[in-house]
């Protein structure tokens, strides 16, 4: 009897302790935040970034208040930045077109992704998501009053998904992604595993996240993939014609360099000026499209050069440079072959756009932190170039050779049709729950 009663203090006793650490956990992020929330003040006022950030959270609450009255029905789905929008985006369009009665909030962490979304046409508001604060979690969730939150990919504000837990409002997280060295699998990390009791229910895009909430208690878990791939897949059915690109190209074979930075740009004029075909055609597309990187660029390569800004475009012109944004997707579908910039400096960009035209793929070696870059590189759809010796060769061969370059793009073609279908999941879901 007195070891029973023994076993029991201390199974109290290890409770209470953790009850403890958690509380003080939650009671220091709280500080935290404040905290943070005044800093940010003090640096927006020498940082363009951070100044669009607390200025456009200013706006948050007049927003929502103006757009939403007591009696509308929504459905809120927050994006940390523009790369979530992309994964959110099948299945809000899917909402909008099936439950038209629905209104939409959409709100964004980053500027970047705001900035760039902020009039987009299916949301009925958009905004920032204000700081994760006890008060303005309360606040933002009375005036929303959703019927369903999406969250896309991650985003865990313990604030915000409290508020949502007492208020028992359906939540879900889609495209889901989780790491054995997030906070959620650590021994110190209960309190924000009890943050993650807020969701209803998890769409995640890969057995390594599925098996890592099933190990710690959460059965609610779908392996349903990334809706990206759904949101790319339709690009391919869209009107992708560019006029201005048929002229230049002139049935040429043409290369495609997406998102470039200065070390790729580096190795792109060395192959263009000492290396290409007066038959092959490069369209080259900037990741900063400022004047000076632009001119730069030009000034850099000996070959006939346009810019899109050109008011007369030289057709005759061996090099395209897109000094512009938002058209890229669409060029991709006239390459016959895509190099995407990052991976020789930060990381690399988009990778999922030109495969779904079927091209093959050149990127830098910085790429491991992007799933699908490191499938494409497996099953050998993408080629990794670490010199501009080994770029020059792969270009070349990618020139010379149609049956490899036609057998590489049926390789990326493929992956991406194999991975679609996640929207589909979450829509069957949600249909059930409105």
């Amino acid at each position: 009897m007195k070891i029973r009663q023994t076993k029991i203090q201390i199974i109290f006793s290890l409770k209470t302790k953790i009850f403890i650490l958690a509380s003080s956990m939650y009671f220091l992020y709280n500080i935290a935040i404040y905290i943070t929330g005044f800093l940010l003040k003090m640096i927006a006022i020498f940082n363009i970034k951070i100044g669009l950030f607390m200025r456009g959270r200013k706006e948050t609450f007049s927003k929502l208040a103006s757009a939403i009255s007591k009696n509308d029905k929504t459905i809120w789905f927050h994006c940390a930045s523009l790369g979530e929008f992309e994964q959110g985006r099948p299945i809000i369009e899917k909402i909008k077109s099936q439950f038209p009665n629905y209104k939409i909030v959409l709100t964004f962490f980053s500027p970047s992704g705001y900035e760039v979304r902020k009039n987009y046409a299916l949301a009925d508001v958009v905004t920032y998501l204000p700081l994760d604060t006890k008060n303005n979690a309360k606040k933002f969730l009375e005036i929303v009053h959703p019927t369903l939150v999406v969250i896309v990919k991650y985003e865990f504000w313990p604030n915000i998904l409290y508020q949502l837990k007492k208020q028992d409002i359906e939540t879900i997280l889609v495209s889901g992604i989780f790491r054995e060295n997030q906070s959620f699998f650590k021994p110190y990390g209960g309190w924000m595993r009890n943050s993650l009791k807020a969701f209803s229910h998890f769409f995640v895009q890969n057995q390594v996240s599925f098996n890592l909430l099933q190990k710690i208690d959460f059965k609610n878990v779908t392996l349903s993939g990334d809706t990206r791939f759904d949101r790319v897949f339709e690009i391919t059915k869209q009107d992708n014609k560019l006029m201005f690109i048929e002229d230049f190209i002139q049935g040429k074979y043409t290369l495609v360099a997406g998102s470039t930075w200065p070390k790729d740009e580096q190795y792109l004029v060395n192959y263009i000026n000492f290396h290409a075909s007066e038959n092959e055609k490069f369209i080259i597309a900037p990741h900063n499209v400022n004047e000076k990187t632009i001119d730069e660029l030009k000034n850099a390569i000996q070959k006939p050069t346009t810019l899109y800004s050109d008011k007369i475009k030289s057709n005759a012109a061996q090099v395209f440079i897109v000094d512009t944004i938002g058209i890229l997707t669409k060029i991709y579908s006239y390459a016959d072959t895509a190099y995407i910039g990052g991976g020789l400096e930060n990381g690399t960009h988009n990778v999922l756009e030109p495969a779904t035209f079927g091209l093959p793929l050149i990127i830098g070696p910085n790429y491991k932190k992007f799933q699908e870059a490191i499938d494409l590189v497996k099953i050998k759809a993408c080629k990794v170039i670490s010199t501009n010796d080994a770029l020059n060769t792969h270009l070349s061969k990618l020139f010379e050779d149609k049956n490899y370059r036609i057998e590489k793009g049926k390789l990326s073609k493929n992956y991406i049709s194999n991975h679609t279908g996640a929207t589909e999941i979450i829509l069957n879901y949600i249909e059930n729950k409105l």
